[in-house]
């Protein structure tokens, strides 16, 4: 899947200036006809052109009402996008907007124009809570949320009734008594665990909420190899990959690519999934039961949630248009238009409202109603680049055969610690 919606394995060149305030759109600051350049990820799973023309319906409308600004828009797949933002800021060109999958590097380097010197007061403040937290370093907005999800348990419906598991587990006593069961009947991954090093950050995310905990803890240092955290792995480890329950591929060597397309080809009885996936997976006739990630004894404490981020750069000086053309951004038509387009959740408060009630989104309401309360990973922290990559490379480890998980996640928390310490 090219689409990236965690926002967390951009590759990033830091380099910039800071700061200037406002929120108000055009004050008369800025004269004369201005271009803004704005670098957009493609969201198309098809190879289609629909975010080509969500962004050209989006651009005609607001020079229509503002003549004199043109929006130069320039697509690129999520495979190149976050590199060829970072080649032009390094080259000394900028855009004045790019929609991306990491902030924090430019933020930390004074690139970004935070989202008070931008947004009008009603639009900042019409983000989501949790999606607003992960777009703040050192405690200022710079990342402007575009596109959110959260994750839930898929299960396969069909190969639930044919195995005998008469309910969705609630807990993680039930999700190893349904993938026994599972296995008993020869589904080939009872339940998937895709450790591997494509996207392992995002599913190690997803246990550690089950488990009660996180990577970070109250004041935002990491706490990876935390009591709970370890014990998840020690459970993931006994209870289903010693126990033959994971699939035929060790889970530290299953990327999320494959397991999803396995799910889709009716293989996998569960695994952690997100909306793109169900509606893949339903074309293609597979029964999809959703649910909230189970936790312990009940459902977890939190979903995750992830976001991809929209930012407006200092470079060329046009921070009133730039804010201008993004509260045009963030109207609900907008919001909705392209969340609605491409299975995504709203990351805007009234958007949401208005999606939650529209049945034609109704698919999409188990999503919507984790969003609120979700968690996202420590997006904001210049080091979570780093530390991502670690995870990705070696969290498998931490459920192989006779592997010690406390001493897989001490050596990432203590690499970890050293990269927030560098910061």
């Amino acid at each position: 899947m090219q689409r990236r919606l965690l926002g967390l394995t951009a590759t990033i060149a830091a380099l910039g200036l800071t700061a200037a305030l406002s929120g108000c759109g055009l004050t008369g600051g800025e004269t004369g006809d201005v271009t803004l350049k704005l670098v957009a990820a493609d969201y198309d799973l098809t190879g289609g052109d629909s975010t080509r023309k969500y962004w050209d319906g989006l651009t005609a409308a607001y020079e229509a009402e503002h003549p004199g600004v043109k929006v130069d828009v320039q697509i690129e797949s999520w495979n190149d996008v976050d590199r060829k933002v970072a080649e032009m800021v390094k080259a000394g060109q900028a855009p004045d907007i790019a929609q991306i999958g990491a902030y924090a590097d430019y933020a930390a380097a004074g690139a970004l124009y935070s989202a008070d010197e931008l947004l009008s007061i009603p639009v900042q403040a019409n983000f989501l809570a949790p999606l607003t937290a992960a777009g703040e370093t050192k405690g200022t907005q710079y990342g402007l949320p575009f596109a959110a999800s959260t994750r839930l348990l898929f299960f396969n419906e069909e190969l639930f009734e044919e195995a005998g598991v008469t309910k969705a587990p609630t807990t993680w006593a039930e999700l190893a008594a349904a993938a026994r069961k599972l296995k008993s009947d020869d589904v080939p991954y009872p339940f998937a665990l895709p450790l591997g090093p494509e996207e392992a950050q995002a599913e190690t995310m997803m246990w550690l909420l089950s488990g009660g905990d996180g990577y970070t803890d109250a004041t935002d240092r990491y706490k990876i190899d935390s009591e709970q955290n370890v014990k998840t792995f020690d459970w993931l480890r006994t209870n289903l990959v010693e126990k033959g329950l994971t699939g035929p591929v060790a889970p530290g060597k299953l990327n999320r690519k494959d397991a999803f397309a396995a799910f889709a080809r009716g293989e996998v009885g569960m695994l952690n999934g997100h909306p793109s996936l169900m509606q893949e997976a339903e074309k293609k006739g597979v029964k999809v039961g959703k649910i909230a990630l189970p936790g312990v004894e009940g459902k977890a404490k939190a979903s995750m949630g992830v976001a991809d981020w929209i930012m407006g750069f200092k470079q060329n000086g046009h921070r009133e248009r730039i804010g201008d053309f993004l509260d045009f951004v963030f109207s609900d038509d907008n919001v909705l238009k392209f969340a609605g387009d491409n299975d995504l959740l709203p990351p805007t408060v009234s958007a949401y409202a208005t999606m939650e009630a529209e049945p034609e989104h109704r698919n999409l309401r188990e999503f919507l109603k984790e969003l609120p309360g979700s968690q996202l990973p420590p997006v904001g922290k210049t080091s979570w680049a780093a530390v991502s990559e670690n995870i990705k490379q070696n969290i498998g480890k931490a459920v192989a055969p006779g592997a010690k998980p406390s001493e897989v996640l001490g050596k990432i928390a203590r690499d970890a610690t050293a990269a927030e310490s560098a910061e």
